[in-house]
């Protein structure tokens, strides 16, 4: 895993009250801080995923419900959801409030406290967060966190950036039966840690 993969600022990204695409691709370099206990984790975000209420993929393309609310703003909380009778998936909610778009967090590189998410994970190397789900389980994300606001701790989006010589590709998503041929998966071309089809 890398020593220096951009640089965590502190600060909490301007720009995700912008459309669901335009997040997903900006995000990336960007950092989840997750603080455990004494604990602080640090993931760079590689690989993103946009939906909004127009995209029939989308959890909020029928509608507010319980379940989505969060989708509807206001921007920069997380939308979780439970998949598979077994995983969790996280986003971060965009664009206008009232207005049902996020983007699925899909891929991160491991930055600090590996040990711990490698306890969480229960296996080590570049599988710990190559995922949607590998994700919240390395960085204990769950339905607590649903609706949290990432300006605050337990959980903080950071800004970030693009490396020298780091390039972005876009791409059709992953894992989805409908509007599969929509360019709305985006990450960091070449980098180990974005997941596989």
């Amino acid at each position: 895993m890398s020593d220096s993969p951009g640089k965590a600022e502190g600060a909490f990204p301007e720009f995700l009250a912008e459309p669901a695409d335009l997040v997903a691709e900006k995000l990336l370099g960007c950092f989840f801080e997750r603080t455990i206990g004494q604990q602080r984790l640090l993931a760079r975000i590689v690989e993103t995923e946009a939906y909004d209420q127009d995209d029939a993929a989308s959890h909020s393309h029928r509608g507010r419900t319980a379940r989505n609310e969060v989708m509807f703003g206001p921007s920069g909380r997380l939308y979780v959801y439970f998949t598979y009778g077994m995983h969790y998936c996280s986003n971060v909610v965009t664009g206008e409030d009232g207005h049902g778009s996020g983007v699925l967090i899909r891929a991160a590189e491991p930055v600090e406290g590996i040990s711990k998410m490698e306890k969480l994970r229960g296996l080590e190397g570049r599988n710990l967060a190559n995922g949607p789900a590998k994700l919240c389980q390395a960085l204990g994300i769950d339905l607590q966190l649903g609706g949290h606001d990432l300006r605050k701790d337990p959980l903080r989006l950071l800004e970030g950036g693009l490396l020298p010589g780091e390039n972005t590709t876009r791409t059709t998503r992953i894992g989805i039966s409908k509007a599969r041929h929509l360019l709305r998966r985006h990450y960091i071309t070449g980098n180990p840690y974005v997941s596989r089809r």
